[in-house]
This record gives structure tokens, sequence and C-alpha cells, in this order.
């Protein structure tokens, strides 16, 4: 299935990160059970763990799953799992954690040194700042680079992760209680996300040839494939002679299918939020309008 075939179970599903990935979810249901309780905070919900729990599924697949080694033969299948990890498991994580845990977060982080980067927060920010770092790492001389420094790779991923967090603060908005963007400006952060991540797909589905080594260069392929497979690369060479083994597609054509498929996920996310976001503030308009109406005002406007 996809070259899956060929590689053994550890190789593909990653029981290592799996592990973590478990302990990361049994401190949550410690977290919204006991200490919930012994705090006296409001019983968390069965659809904000359900929440949570998926949300840890989609990062499990796209960092240590099946997604993440076909990532590393197939351009098409590393661009899914940049959408799933930034796109579509942060809002998923976020929900699921309850206020008080935000609450608990946010004055730590407002104390001492790092409340020089509250900046971060603000909403054009942190579009400009996740945007940006994703932009720079498909930068063709910097997604090999990462892509062959495991110490590098694993440490961009995180930055891009907490950032991803940081974009999505406005939209998901953890704590109620919290100023944020309403209405018309909630809408234009989004359309100003959809916009930012342009350019970068634009460079990777019109690009003339292939741009990335990994995906193009035997050798340097087989070099990244080490950081997710046991064994010398030259043993993957001598056996697969480079990633066109795994791909149904050619070099350039799976790297036009990956911008597209990023950009498309993307598209559906936004445009769906941007549809949610301008029926609410629809719906607001017209009930402050109503209740702004006297009782001699909205019979004239019914006849």
């Amino acid at each position: 299935m996809l070259g899956l075939e060929y590689f053994k179970f550890a190789e593909v599903w990653s029981p290592v990160f799996l592990a973590v990935m478990l302990l990361i979810t049994a401190g949550y249901l410690v977290l919204t059970g006991p200490v919930n309780e012994k705090w006296g905070q409001p019983a968390v919900t069965a659809g904000r763990k359900s929440l949570f729990f998926l949300g840890m599924t989609v990062l499990y697949l796209a960092q240590g799953g099946p997604v993440e080694l076909l990532g590393h033969m197939m351009f098409s299948f590393h661009m899914v799992s940049m959408a799933l990890s930034y796109l579509v498991a942060p809002p998923l994580l976020m929900l699921g954690l309850p206020a008080w845990v935000w609450r608990s977060v946010a004055s730590f982080l407002g104390r001492g040194p790092l409340r020089r980067l509250g900046f971060l927060t603000h909403p054009v920010v942190a579009a400009v700042v996740f945007n940006g770092l994703f932009s720079i790492y498909h930068l063709p001389v910097v997604h090999d680079y990462v892509m062959l420094h495991f110490g590098v790779h694993r440490l961009y991923y995180f930055i891009l992760f907490l950032a991803s967090v940081l974009m999505w603060w406005t939209l998901v908005k953890p704590l109620p209680e919290q100023a944020g963007a309403h209405g018309l400006k909630k809408m234009g952060f989004i359309f100003l996300n959809m916009v930012l991540l342009t350019p970068a797909c634009g460079l990777i589905i019109f690009a003339p040839e292939p741009l990335y080594a990994t995906y193009s260069d035997p050798e340097v392929w087989a070099k990244a494939m080490g950081y997710c497979v046991s064994g010398d690369p030259a043993m993957l060479l001598s056996r697969f002679g480079g990633p066109e083994y795994f791909g149904y597609l050619e070099p350039r054509v799976d790297q036009q299918v990956g911008g597209i498929l990023m950009k498309f996920i993307q598209e559906i996310i936004f445009a769906s939020m941007l549809a949610y976001v301008f029926f609410q503030w629809y719906r607001q308009e017209n009930r402050e309008d109503k209740e702004e109406m006297g009782p001699e005002d909205f019979k004239l406007n019914r006849v």
C-alpha cells in the first residue's frame, strides 16, 4: 500500500512517538478529571474531550504515523502532513483544553521575561509569523537543509506548531472573557491568512521543475529517509533506487499536487470559518437592530 509494506511496523507507526502521545493523553485525562474536580472547576464535557482526542490522533498520524513516512517519499504527502499538523490539529487541541488551563498558561506567560513576547499574540503579527515561517520553510534551500538535519527539523516543526497556535488563538478564542476580533475584523483576519499562504503555494505549483532535492535526488532522499527508517542509507538506494520507486507521479507533478492539496485544504477550512463568522456577525447585527427598535417601529416594519 503506497510502499508502506516494504517497511517495518516500527518504521511505519513510530511506537516511541505513539507512547509519548499516549502519555500526554493520559496527563490530559488526569488534568480534566481528578485535578479539575480538586480545583472545583466545571466538569469538562465529553464533546470537548472528543475534540482533544481527535486532535491528538490527527497529530500522531501526521508526525509519527504513516503520513509522516509517506511524507519522506512523496511531496504530496508531505503537504498533507503539514496541513494536518498546523491547520487541523491545533484548533482541535485548543478547543479540547478547558478554559482554566489556558488561564493558567496565560498567567504564567504574563510573568517574567516571557511577557515581552506578548506582541506575538496580536492577530496580524501571529498571521505574518506563522505564514512567514511556513513560506520560508518551503524555500528549496531551507527545506532540504531542514530535512537533512534531524535536530533542526524537530526544532523548526516545534516552533511552527507554536506559531500555528498563536495564529489560531484569534479564531478559536479559548478564553471567553478575553477581548478578541469580532465580525468584520475576524473575517479580515481569516482572509489575511488565506492570502499570506498563496505565494508559497504558487511557487510550488507553478515551478517549471522539481524544487526539492529531497524528492528528486536519490542520495539526498536516502539521507533524509535515514531519520525515520533504520539501516544504512546506501541500503535504501540499492533496494529502491530513489523516491521515484514509491511515487505514482513524476517529481514535478507530485510537487504540483502537494501545493494544490495544501492550498485546497487551507481554503476549505478558512472558507468554512469565513462563512460561519459572517452568519454569526449577520445574526448579531440583526439582533442588535431589533433591540434598538421600539415596539411602534417594529410594527411599522412588519406592515
